[in-house]
């Protein structure tokens, strides 16, 4: 079985580009790579009806995260790495004169 790659990963800080939920943000808390979808923190909550049991003994009603499709979200790069992958700044010659007549 060949593996389907995504865009985005576990813990990943992502904003929603598209659909009801346009702008917000959130980390994403697991990824659905055969159905294409992502779970994202806070968003997207839906009400499930829970039936009493062991762990619930009074059942009752339970907010989740529903479901994003990968295309409508967008990964959104810390500070720190875009401070990593811009290019560093090259001295200028007047800069690298004045260091060596100290």
């Amino acid at each position: 079985m060949s593996r389907i790659k995504t865009h985005v990963k576990v813990n990943d800080q992502v904003v929603v580009i598209s659909g009801e939920h346009k702008t917000a943000s959130g980390k994403v808390l697991q990824v659905l790579p055969k159905k294409q979808q992502v779970l994202v923190e806070g968003v997207r909550m839906i009400k499930k009806h829970a039936k009493k049991s062991q762990d619930r003994p009074d059942g009752g009603i339970i907010e989740l995260e529903g479901p994003i499709h990968l295309s409508n979200v967008k990964k959104i790069e810390s500070k720190a790495a875009k401070a990593d992958s811009s290019k560093p700044e090259q001295e200028t010659p007047q800069e690298s004169e004045s260091t060596d007549n100290s």
